[in-house]
């Protein structure tokens, strides 16, 4: 007898897939939906997921698993809210992470809807982390995966109480090894598809000549300066450029130079040693709080700038109209705008918001 029905967000990927699989082992009546996400008006090649071949593989696989497969057409919301905020938060000088944008906005909304249009219980996706159901705080808890090489709690800290309550994430349970293991011995056609490590509307994870192409009026030359403000070189564009960046910057110097910090009113690009990229302060907005109920106080907690980044501690101070400020026990490396902070009690996220500012170390 069938416990609930599930709609999967099937990608086409080893993860999705087995995701699918186990559920429907449980006992799951379970509905595959992949999410057509690429520009109108022209198939360009999508990497990682959602694009042409990814939604073969995913018809593939349901037909294996004796699942129904659907596809649902949400190009225009990726467009308006991800895409779009891509290019703009570039043009502003700052560094986004569209994959947040599309947990917030397309998996964990638009999908959520369309599922509980056709009478789904939940949604489920492979992403590596837990939600767990905790008796004394009588809530659903956001927690790391187990295999904290592929944990992607980082990534979701934007969702809801509700949101968790109607998500399964049954990989945060498993090893990535033991999910190919899982795909290879129920003879999956993705078993041995390599993981896509690119983001999926750039193709080649070519990010210069997409930014061009869609921002070709944002490619504005400028100055590169060094933090006493002189002049050692100029550059093609902000858009083209990340703090922490080391590559790329074109100048000729006795030492290894780093972008350190980005002006988009001077339309500059700042450039110091590796030392000079240490902050030990940052102001984020946009903050959900999920995992506490203090959001209105001091919070000590282990923080992360961005998804490969050692969890550091720190205090989380409140501010007005949704800001928090971060100032960390000791200086990170390369804060940088447009990124996510998210903060963790051991393996609960507790909330998270995007860097908007940050103070270099003296």
């Amino acid at each position: 007898m069938s416990k609930h029905k599930v709609v999967v967000a099937m990608s086409g990927g080893v993860d999705s897939s087995v995701t699918a699989a186990l559920l429907k082992e449980e006992g799951y009546e379970v509905v595959g939906i992949t999410m057509q996400i690429w520009p109108k008006g022209g198939v360009e090649r999508f990497g990682g997921c959602c694009g042409l071949e990814a939604i073969e593989d995913a018809k593939r696989v349901a037909n294996r698993l004796g699942i129904p497969h659907y596809i649902l057409d949400l190009r225009e919301d990726f467009q308006k809210k991800v895409i779009a905020n891509f290019c703009e938060e570039y043009q502003k000088g700052r560094t986004p992470n569209p994959c947040i944008r599309c947990n917030q906005y397309i998996k964990f909304d638009a999908l959520l809807k369309k599922a509980k249009n056709v009478g789904a219980d939940y949604i489920a996706t492979g992403h590596y982390a837990r939600i767990e159901y905790d008796e004394g705080q009588k809530k659903y808890l956001l927690k790391r995966g187990i295999d904290r090489k592929k944990d992607q709690s980082y990534v979701l800290y934007t969702m809801s109480r509700q949101q968790l309550k109607h998500t399964l994430m049954p990989l945060g349970n498993y090893t990535k090894e033991k999910v190919k293991q899982i795909a290879r011995k129920l003879d999956l056609p993705v078993a041995s598809r390599p993981e896509s490590q690119e983001i999926c509307f750039i193709p080649d994870d070519d990010y210069p000549n997409f930014l061009q192409k869609y921002l070709p009026e944002a490619a504005k030359p400028g100055p590169i300066v060094n933090k006493e403000g002189e002049v050692v070189g100029r550059h093609q564009g902000i858009i083209f450029y990340t703090i922490g960046q080391r590559r790329g910057i074109g100048i000729a110097a006795k030492e290894p130079l780093y972008v350190i910090a980005i002006d988009q009113e001077s339309n500059s690009v700042i450039v110091g040693r590796r030392e000079d990229g240490y902050s030990d302060e940052l102001i984020a907005k946009d903050t959900n709080f999920i995992g506490t109920e203090n959001a209105n106080g001091r919070i000590r907690a282990e923080v992360k700038i961005r998804y490969s980044h050692k969890p550091a501690w720190a205090t989380i101070i409140p501010l007005r109209k949704g800001k928090v400020k971060v100032k960390f026990d000791r200086p990170q490396w390369a804060i940088t705008p447009g990124q996510a902070v998210v903060f963790y009690d051991g393996d609960t996220v507790l909330g998270g918001g995007t860097i908007s500012a940050y103070r270099r170390s003296t």
